[in-house]
């Protein structure tokens, strides 16, 4: 019986995989037949393909095992067995993940059972990796247009490049002003020796990628190639060449890459070597695979808190409506749970709110919704809340905190990075750089919208600034799709009095949305108002509403680009 039940589970995440692997391998085809609506349809199947495949094994083992599958030792027994059979697997951490959620699923676990499932908070998750993953590498005999020539050649597509030529003077070009910003002022231009780039394309929505490094004496720079396949063939759309680039490429608010990766730690290592910042949570969850992922940010945070001593306490902000939101200092992530009441005005329900967050698991996410991962049963030492965190907890969370043995069990949670809220950002930037955020803040709005997202709640407290600079929203109990409302004009008023009234004289509808109104309630001084209707101002317009709602129904699809390019504007219609 162990060595079935062992054996099958291990066959029940071969399956998950290969068919991960088939929904991805089809990525190519759609980029060449740009077919952009099935690579949406193919990103949300490859993520909801997980739950269906644990669910699917759990089943399996309650067949099997009938009154016994809540069985501890028999569990401890079939645990040893399964690691016997996957010893020699590349990526084995993601067999031990998923043998992870069919027990978690079975018994319900609260915190971490060693003995039914695998912990190893110390390990790290790459260490075992001990080959590179396959490359070409492109040495520099003196021509920087025939070392592209070679890496272009090397990768094509069933659509052919607009201009072969002209895309390989593109990169010599770009590279070549890219090394000369790069290089030390009292030095001439960085010299390229070779670049090595990941045989394996990596594709993402409308765009295909080619992921590499740049080297020279004495020096190593990220290397991406963007390509856009238009209607007269493959294009370059952009050539990076610095870590913060990169790192918004491969950022925890974008979607995830389809990326044909037979062994996923072996990219993880390549990827660590040019954007070393990056969590390797992060970089799991942006190759696609969300469940490592929250498996290496659970480990992160634990291995985090037997090296620190400082409490949870209450995230900086306003305090929300509908989450308690806290944070541990020391660690760059925020926690949030939903209250058990929502206060006035809000009358939106949990599970309401619970769909919200799962829409956004899986939406495009196109750089402006933070990745927000959901956890249960998690549990921590309640030494480390502060007082004030705990009374908020037991009085507003009740149905879903309990406090038992010194430990906070927290029956669900979302976990996300923390960012700057951006009221606070702008009350304590500079002019100059709150000048930015606003600007951002309103390119954040259009980005979402025309990947028909509507914040539904546009006040500054709800959308956050990045490391980089950049504006995300991450307030999603009012988020609803662009094509759900109903963009209205202020009615005109016929009576003095009317103007006068606390409420609305005129019917309002629940989907009812009136962009004129929106500044009213963003707290802008003089000045930054001015800055960003300037440039934002159609913003606040129902026209400007209404002719995205009609191009998304129309069909068209709006894309937001993790770059900038400077020979086009940084969305399109394609």
């Amino acid at each position: 019986m162990v060595d079935t039940c062992a054996g099958a589970l291990v066959q029940s995440f071969a399956d998950y995989n290969a068919e991960y692997r088939s929904i991805t391998r089809r990525a190519p085809q759609k980029f060449e037949a740009r077919d952009w609506r099935g690579s949406l349809r193919d990103a949300v199947e490859r993520i909801e393909l997980y739950d269906k495949c644990v669910d699917r094994a759990v089943h399996q083992m309650q067949a099997r095992l009938g009154d016994d599958v809540t069985e501890r030792a028999l569990w401890s027994s079939i645990k040893r067995r399964f690691t016997e059979l996957i010893d020699a697997l590349p990526d084995l951490e993601f067999d031990k993940t998923f043998f992870n959620s069919v027990t978690r699923r079975t018994f319900g676990t609260i915190g971490v059972d060693p003995a039914v499932e695998f912990v190893a908070l110390d390990l790290d998750p790459i260490a075992s990796v001990t080959s590179a993953i396959e490359t070409n590498v492109y040495v520099n005999r003196g021509s920087l247009e025939l070392l592209f020539e070679e890496v272009l050649a090397d990768f094509r597509f069933r659509t052919p490049y607009v201009d072969f030529d002209r895309s390989v003077r593109t990169i010599s070009n770009e590279v070549r002003a890219q090394c000369e910003v790069d290089a030390d002022a009292s030095k001439p231009p960085l010299q390229v020796e070779q670049i090595e780039i990941i045989r394996t394309v990596f594709f993402q929505m409308t765009r295909a990628y080619l992921v590499g490094r740049i080297s020279g004496p004495g020096w190593q720079l990220p290397f991406v190639l963007a390509l856009q396949n238009t209607e007269s063939g493959v294009r370059i759309d952009a050539v990076m060449m610095d870590e913060s680039t990169v790192s918004i490429l491969f950022s925890f608010t974008r979607s995830y890459f389809h990326a044909d990766l037979a062994h996923v730690g072996q990219a993880i290592v390549f990827l660590k070597s040019i954007l070393p910042r990056k969590p390797v949570s992060e970089l799991y969850t942006v190759l696609g695979r969300a469940k490592q992922g929250k498996t290496e940010r659970y480990r992160e945070l634990f291995k985090h808190l037997q090296k620190s001593d400082d409490q949870f306490v209450h995230a900086p902000g306003d305090k929300g409506l509908v989450m308690i939101c806290f944070t541990l200092p020391s660690f760059d992530v925020v926690f949030k749970i939903i209250r058990d009441r929502f206060a006035y005005p809000k009358n939106i329900l949990r599970e309401e709110v619970q769909k919200k967050y799962e829409m956004v698991f899986k939406h495009d996410r196109a750089g402006r919704l933070v990745d927000a991962q959901e956890f249960k049963r998690l549990k921590f030492p309640a030494a480390r809340f502060s007082k004030e965190l705990v009374a908020e907890l037991q009085d507003e969370a009740g149905n879903t905190v309990h406090f038992e043995d010194g430990d906070v069990i927290m029956d669900h949670v979302y976990i996300e990075r923390r960012m700057t809220p951006l009221n606070l950002y702008i009350r304590n930037a500079s002019r100059e750089d709150a000048e930015k955020a606003v600007l951002d803040y309103g390119q954040c709005i259009r980005d979402l919208a025309v990947t028909n997202i509507f914040a539904g709640d546009l006040l500054l407290k709800n959308f956050g600034v990045t490391r980089h600079a950049r504006v995300i929203f991450y307030d999603y109990d009012e988020l609803c799709a662009v094509t759900d409302c109903r963009f209205r004009d202020v009615p005109q008023s016929k009576f003095d009095e009317d103007d006068m009234r606390a409420e609305a004289w005129f019917h309002v509808n629940d989907n009812d949305v009136f962009p004129e109104t929106f500044m009213q309630f963003l707290g802008f001084d003089a000045h930054l108002k001015e800055v960003f209707l300037k440039v934002h101002g159609e913003i606040m317009t129902a026209e400007w509403w209404r002719g995205i709602q009609q191009r998304l129904r129309d069909g068209e699809v709006l894309e937001v680009l993790p770059y900038h390019r400077h020979r086009v504007r940084v969305f399109s219609s394609i």
